[in-house]
């Protein structure tokens, strides 16, 4: 079995639990995926690039040296919410919706049922990875100084801030420029200059290690997402802050309640006075906070990092077309 992909972290020889072997090259163009879908046993596997997946279905449809399934893994849905939004939507979706496989790292596609058209049969979950150095993250020094919110993605600042300023303990942000997160689906409408007392922005490079930094730094870890999410937004920050032993506090709903249970402490979206006390219980219950801090890190050391999320990718296609 040959794997042609976009994706550089899976390996060039492979062999799945289930004991079969094969092959992966690595792919951008549209000639090189032609070229490598030559072999009777390709399959196109792309990675978070839905602009390629549009094409390989275009050219499936309409072009010969094509007719080879295609996977697509952890692509970036939005609901379309303006003018322009729900035109491009209209454009889009009979083609974004045309892989055979999609392989998401939350569990409930309801969401891409209902937006997008793609049946529950053609969407699997793959347990996602921590992005942090695992190595480094074993070393750092962890301190409880906060309750920090982190990440872009579809994040309810607003709701966080609402609830700080029902509360007595410091909190903090990774420094940001509100307009950008726009892009991210992200809900900041307060002027930078008007958040509550109580909440401190950190300095944020982007990298790494600065979230590192920030996240052992925390006595919790509070991912606030939007209402109007419908795939997985804060799993990687949970990861990250559960391999760091911290207690995480999530918005109900995909990427969150359908693939965690006592990892987490959930919350219902867009209710800032149940943060407020789900973040008040966690505070001064050390016993509630370690519990759901352990059940974290058992989760994050499970699932590991790069290299165990490859395989678990690899398993998962091999399944279906190997």
């Amino acid at each position: 079995m040959l794997i042609v992909t976009n994706y550089a972290a899976l390996p060039a020889r492979w062999r799945t639990a289930s004991g079969i072997e094969g092959e992966t090259v690595q792919a951008r163009t549209l000639a090189e995926f032609k070229a490598h879908g030559a072999r009777k046993d390709a399959v196109f596997v792309i990675s978070g690039d839905a602009h390629t997946v549009i094409q390989l279905v275009l050219a499936r449809r309409f072009l010969s040296g094509f007719a080879r399934p295609i996977v697509a893994i952890d692509l970036i849905f939005r609901r379309p919410s303006t003018l322009k939004s729900r035109v491009s939507h209209l454009l889009k979706r009979p083609f974004l919706s045309g892989a055979d496989l999609y392989i998401n790292f939350f569990a409930d596609a309801r969401g891409l049922s209902e937006i997008y058209g793609i049946p529950p049969e053609r969407c699997a979950y793959v347990p996602f990875k921590v992005n942090l150095d695992l190595d480094a993250a074993a070393r750092a020094e962890r301190t409880e100084e906060f309750v920090l919110t982190f990440g872009r993605s579809m994040r309810d600042f607003d709701t966080f801030f609402a609830a700080m300023e029902r509360l007595p303990y410091p909190g903090a942000i990774a420094r940001v420029n509100p307009e950008s997160l726009v892009a991210h689906g992200a809900r900041f409408t307060r002027p930078l200059d008007k958040l509550p007392a109580n909440v401190a922005q950190l300095d944020d490079d982007g990298s790494t290690h600065a979230q590192l930094d920030m996240l052992r730094r925390a006595k919790l870890v509070v991912i606030p997402v939007v209402k109007s999410s419908f795939v997985a937004s804060g799993i990687s920050t949970a990861l990250n802050a559960m391999i760091l032993g911290k207690c995480v506090i999530g918005s109900e709903g995909p990427g969150m309640t359908d693939i965690f249970a006592d990892e987490i402490i959930a919350v219902p979206p867009e209710d800032p006075a149940a943060l407020a006390a789900a973040i008040a219980r966690a505070w001064t219950d050390d016993s509630l906070r370690q519990r759901t801090a352990e059940a974290g890190l058992r989760c994050a050391e499970h699932l590991g990092g790069e290299a165990q999320l490859a395989q678990r990718l690899i398993d998962r296609i091999a399944l279906t077309y190997g």
